[in-house]
């Protein structure tokens, strides 16, 4: 029978976070990227809880405006972490234009892209800002004056049906919730006896308006009991979560790389 016990996780996650900065980083800071949802509000609480405070520094990223920045200030004030306000919003536009106004060498756009010049889809918008937002956390990272360690902030709900950005969110140096379900990482915040308005928030993306669990087109709960008891009562949403699953299985692995005979 499943048993979860998030106290037992949580002073275990502590610890192991304390053991892989002895070797990877003795003096280093823990930078943590704050959207003010649960997974990095605990992320960075259990950061707090294993190095202290002074070295833990949270990186707070609007894309321009951000209704909900009160939220990442929150998660700021609650654990008492520095917080550095990083806006991304001109960076990530003008990336954009870059690839707009892309010139091309070497033969006519039109035998690349039938409308003659770089399409910008939908994905590409969603996927700029998360993979700015990870090369502004490594740049805060490398300032530290002894250096930093970037925190990987995505959970097993998230990694099994691939929702999260390829060398975006889904990148960091170490990821101390990612064996987690969602429902296992709510558990471990009501331990720390954190805000409920931060753990228990709609979770989403903050980029395309919709909450996660619109854009998936199932419920977190519903993802948990399958990756947790292989039970799907819906026929449809299980081939969705296997598709999925199958199809973004290379954001997991380490990237595949020839070697020589």
């Amino acid at each position: 029978m499943y048993n979860f016990d998030p106290k037992r996780e949580k002073d275990n996650i502590i610890k192991w976070i304390r053991d892989w900065f002895s070797e990877n980083g003795p003096k280093a800071s823990a930078v943590v990227g704050l959207s003010g949802g649960k997974d990095s509000t605990i992320v960075a609480a259990l950061l707090k809880e294993a190095l202290g405070a002074e070295r833990v520094v949270g990186v707070l990223m609007p894309r321009g405006v951000q209704p909900d920045i009160e939220d990442s200030k929150l998660v700021a004030d609650t654990l008492g972490i520095p917080a550095v306000i990083v806006n991304i919003g001109e960076a990530a536009d003008a990336l954009t234009e870059s690839i707009r106004s892309a010139e091309f060498y070497g033969g006519k756009a039109s035998d690349i892209f039938p409308e003659g010049s770089i399409p910008i889809t939908a994905d590409m918008k969603i996927n700029i800002p998360p993979r700015i937002r990870m090369s502004t956390l490594y740049a805060v990272a490398q300032s530290l004056p002894n250096g930093g360690r970037v925190a990987n902030t995505c959970n097993k709900s998230e990694d099994y049906v691939g929702y999260s950005t390829k060398y975006g969110d889904a990148a960091g140096d170490f990821s101390p919730i990612s064996d987690f379900t969602v429902r296992e990482v709510l558990a471990i915040g009501d331990e720390f006896g954190l805000p409920t308005e931060l753990v228990h928030k709609t979770p989403s993306d903050g980029l395309s308006g919709m909450s996660d669990e619109d854009k998936l087109g199932f419920t977190y709960e519903m993802l948990d009991e399958y990756i947790l008891n292989g039970v799907c009562p819906d026929e449809e949403i299980k081939k969705k979560i296997d598709r999925l699953h199958a199809i973004n299985l290379h954001k997991l692995k380490v990237i595949p790389a020839y070697r020589k005979g």
